[in-house]
């Protein structure tokens, strides 16, 4: 974190030009510096881990639970162990939620998904400290397991949040490292797996006028373009194949003729070639789309330098705003590796799989957060989101939802991430004026 808390007392001032609490961001920075501490073994440069279903996660989970009962909110756990803080709104009606999750990637940045939990608690905090409430109830969101590599599935504590975890996943989905089950994992950190099974959801949507959440841009754009902030549009789904391989035949690299090869890395290097010409393709016909390899690996045991390598383990992450244009990267990928499996003489093994559907954001809240920020004299970048979120869930299950970007210099999953605590209280800003609004105004009160 750039910032520190004394660095930003200026910034904590009573009330915002409209009127409504300006938000803690000097507790959102004491909780930042306290996360790093607490979550990242004393090394910056090593980032931090906060495991899902793991120490990390659970200590962050305990920290923010402490402020939000020391302002009086109402503390609720469900059976996946997600926590949801409540502050009584001034009026009835379906509550507005803020959050993001709290675990992490392993060596990743101290502001990705933590930024939306405590942008959430420092709205709540500006509340309280004012002596006002919001307009509608005002619930925190600290949601579990959203980073997908820990346990290779998307969404686990907020699809389990609606009832839609499916039972087979506790007992399948091992994490990465331990092999924990998922659900073994969930009952340590004192969940209840019966519950998920039997689908019980803790989330009604229709209790829920706007879901919100906050998070730091991944990619540079922001920066960029000199913003602070951004408002997104859509998310993108996805199709990923995590445990991809090709087979062919060790061979000597000397004495084995080209025609007699069954070259594994020369086949994979032909698919990794085959599905960027099919993304230049459909991105020139207009499609969203993003292709990428993460990994291409040689069997450690068998490769060598003077051998025709017969096996290469890969991953494939494509994504896209757009189901249909998923399904065309799909068709894609099947005759490209028809085509090579002939021509090099190999076989491919894709292996399952996974992935997400895509989301759009609610245009009304949109347009509702867009109009509150240039009211402030501000400008929130319309933007697309090329990774998966949480927010993603609550918009197909038909909630009005929307994110809110923050600007982010080193894009995020890594000890950099550069979040400065003044872009954060821009956010913050437009969440407590919209909080204290509420969902479907037209203007200020």
């Amino acid at each position: 974190m750039t910032g520190t808390a004394a660095s930003q007392a200026d910034i904590a001032a009573d009330r915002l030009p409209g009127g409504a609490p300006a938000p803690d961001v000097a507790l959102a920075a004491r909780l930042f510096d306290e996360l790093r501490l607490r979550t990242g073994g004393g090394r910056p440069e090593r980032g931090i881990t906060r495991t899902s279903y793991g120490l990390g996660e659970q200590i962050a989970h305990e920290i923010v639970q402490r402020e939000a009962r020391r302002m009086g909110m109402r503390c609720e756990i469900d059976a996946a162990c997600n926590l949801f803080m409540t502050m009584k709104g001034r009026e009835p009606g379906p509550a507005v939620m803020i959050g993001s999750h709290l675990d992490s990637v392993p060596a990743g940045g101290n502001f990705d998904g933590a930024a939306g939990v405590l942008a959430g608690i420092a709205v709540a905090s500006g509340f309280h400290r004012a002596g006002l409430r919001p307009a509608r109830d005002l619930t925190v969101a600290a949601i579990r397991a959203e980073e997908s590599t820990w346990f290779g599935a998307s969404y686990i504590g907020s699809r389990a949040a609606f009832g839609q975890l499916a039972g087979r996943e506790l007992d399948t989905v091992l994490r990465s490292g331990d092999r924990i089950p998922l659900g073994a994992a969930i009952a340590s950190a004192g969940g209840d797996t019966a519950r998920i099974r039997d689908g019980v959801p803790q989330l009604d949507p229709a209790a829920i006028a706007a879901f919100i959440e906050p998070h730091i841009e991944q990619g540079p754009v922001l920066a960029g373009a000199g913003r602070a902030i951004g408002l997104v549009t859509g998310i993108r789904g996805s199709f990923r194949h995590r445990e991809a391989r090709c087979e062919g035949a060790y061979a000597h690299s000397g004495a084995t003729p080209r025609d007699h090869r069954q070259d594994a890395a020369l086949a994979v290097a032909r698919l990794i070639v085959a599905m960027d010409e099919a993304w230049q393709k459909l991105a020139g016909e207009g499609h969203d789309m993003a292709v990428t390899f993460g990994q291409v690996t040689t069997d450690r045991d068998h490769a060598a330098f003077s051998k025709v390598a017969g096996r290469v383990d890969f991953s494939l992450d494509v994504r896209s705003e757009d189901t249909a244009t998923l399904d065309v990267a799909r068709a894609e990928l099947a005759a490209a590796v028809a085509r090579i499996e002939a021509a090099c003489n190999v076989r491919f093994r894709l292996g399952p799989e996974t992935g997400s559907r895509p989301a759009r954001m609610d245009p009304a809240l949109l347009d509702q957060l867009a109009r509150i920020a240039a009211d402030a004299g501000g400008d929130a970048r319309p933007m697309p989101c090329g990774a998966g979120h949480d927010a993603a869930v609550f918009a197909q299950n038909g909630i009005p939802t929307a994110m809110i970007f923050i600007r982010n210099e080193n894009g995020s999953h890594n000890p950099f991430e550069a979040m400065e605590m003044e872009d954060f209280a821009e956010a913050a800003k437009l969440l407590s004026a919209f909080c204290d609004e509420g969902p479907g105004a037209t203007g200020p009160a």
